[in-house]
């Protein structure tokens, strides 16, 4: 049964002679997620676990406990397992978090329903983040900057090789178990269980020392190395087959979820066999759009960068809003990673009259989101000042415009969002994502800026 929360207690009272209280920032923290609606968006995700878990089964962790330790940790950058350390050490994070004297969740608990909390509840608490510092009259909305920064998935570095060895190595790991989950049946498919992974390292190490080869020799060594471990991938996904085929026979529950996991895999693996064939074999060059860059984490795109040293990046492209008092008012993930991004300036003016109830006086964005269109459509929803560069060779009367004062400070506001974007990925995660999946990925994202907009709005409402 969901709890809301346990019966208050005052710890600080307890011990008077060691003077404890929250530091200004939790003491803001802690006013600013004592609301009901932040509680309950909560609350309905979690409920979401069991379909009777808000009135039947044993006392659940606090709501509102669970609420706090993930805020905390998101806050100073801990994994699951420290915020319960720390939690549990401290009796000052015990009063912030609501535990009290109670047990503290143990870092099981806390991913588990962690994982219950979806990234649309996230974008919901985050709308009511912003309704709190229009209240405490944080933000007004006046001005309004947009940008799109790349966050990265947690993967290695793509390569053909990594991603049929990746294959290989995940297949027979389940090919092995499900040898186990078949038991008698398992026996007319010995040849099918055979693990192929010892092969597959070896030929993945050739590999490496015959591409370091630049000459005409090099060359068709690396395309015979990479036939032999094509062909090899090629054996283990028929293999991956046949058992599949067995395992859908079974109505054993365990062999359901074995082939519900081979199901994923291999048309992972087949893809990316595909995908060195075509690119190694056949000499022929795969979009950044159709290509596989991992296969624990699918959705990860290719992001060109160009940037010195880096000239892509591995993960998914994210769209930022953000008013004047330093607020992120409305993010999303965005559908592709390469491009440019005029069709979401958009999706951020509706977010803000959404949030506002109006335009902003003041819309700026950099190069890559500008467009005579854009523009029209931001005059129109009433913005007064718009500054967006032109893209390619400028008119005079328009060169004159963007020299004038107006544009140039209102361009030089543009230039925040970078520093915010930094501030973001140094301190509140979004540099690489930690989770997995979409939705994962999603989720990451909306607690680093529900974080970072919490502790905005609670130090602001502390000056």
């Amino acid at each position: 049964m969901l709890r809301h929360r346990y019966n208050r207690a005052d710890l600080f009272a307890l011990v008077p002679q060691l003077g404890l209280r929250f530091e200004p920032q939790l003491a803001q923290l802690d006013r600013l997620l004592d609301d009901d609606e932040v509680v309950e968006a909560i609350r309905s995700d979690m409920a979401r676990r069991s379909p009777q878990s808000r009135s039947r089964g044993r006392p659940s962790t606090p709501v509102e406990v669970i609420l706090r330790m993930l805020v905390v940790m998101r806050l100073y950058g801990w994994s699951y397992a420290q915020a319960e350390y720390f939690a549990n050490d401290s009796l000052v994070l015990r009063q912030f978090c609501r535990v009290y004297l109670e047990r503290v969740p143990d870092d099981t608990t806390l991913i588990r329903w962690a994982n219950a909390i979806g990234p649309e509840t996230l974008r919901t608490l985050n709308d009511r983040v912003v309704q709190l510092a229009r209240s405490l009259k944080v933000t007004r909305g006046r001005k309004l900057r947009v940008d799109t920064t790349a966050v990265e998935t947690n993967i290695h570095f793509p390569t053909d090789s990594g991603l049929i060895g990746d294959g290989v190595r995940v297949v027979s790991r389940l090919l092995r178990r499900a040898r186990v989950a078949l038991g008698e049946a398992a026996s007319g498919l010995k040849e099918a269980f055979r693990s192929r992974v010892r092969s597959v390292r070896k030929l993945s190490q050739q590999l490496h020392r015959i591409a370091r080869r630049k000459n005409e020799q090099g060359r068709a060594a690396l395309k015979a190395a990479y036939g032999r471990l094509v062909a090899t991938a090629k054996r283990t996904g028929a293999q991956g087959r046949r058992v599949l085929e067995a395992l859908r026979r079974e109505g054993d529950a365990a062999a359901q979820r074995l082939a519900g996991r081979l199901g994923e895999v291999l048309p992972r693996l087949k893809q990316a066999i595909g995908q060195a064939e075509r690119r190694v074999l056949k000499d022929d060059p795969v979009p950044s759009a159709e290509k596989l860059v991992s296969l624990f984490e699918p959705h990860t795109q290719v992001i060109p960068r160009f940037k010195a040293g880096k000239p892509a990046e591995f993960g998914r492209k994210l769209r930022l809003d953000e008013v004047e008092g330093g607020l992120i008012t409305g993010f999303a993930v965005l559908p592709q990673g390469g491009g440019q991004d005029q069709p979401y300036l958009g999706d951020a003016l509706d977010s803000h009259g959404r949030h506002f109830g109006r335009a902003p006086n003041l819309l700026a964005a950099d190069r890559g989101m500008a467009s005579a269109e854009n523009e029209r459509r931001a005059r129109e929803a009433g913005v007064k000042h718009v500054a967006l560069p032109h893209v390619g060779k400028a008119p005079p009367q328009r060169r004159a415009e963007e020299k004038g004062r107006g544009f140039r400070e209102a361009y030089r506001f543009r230039a925040g969002i970078e520093g915010r974007i930094h501030a973001l990925k140094r301190d509140y995660g979004l540099k690489r994502c930690r989770y997995r999946g979409e939705r994962g990925f999603g989720r990451w994202v909306g607690w680093g800026v529900v974080a970072h907009n919490l502790a905005k709005v609670a130090g602001s409402a502390r000056g």
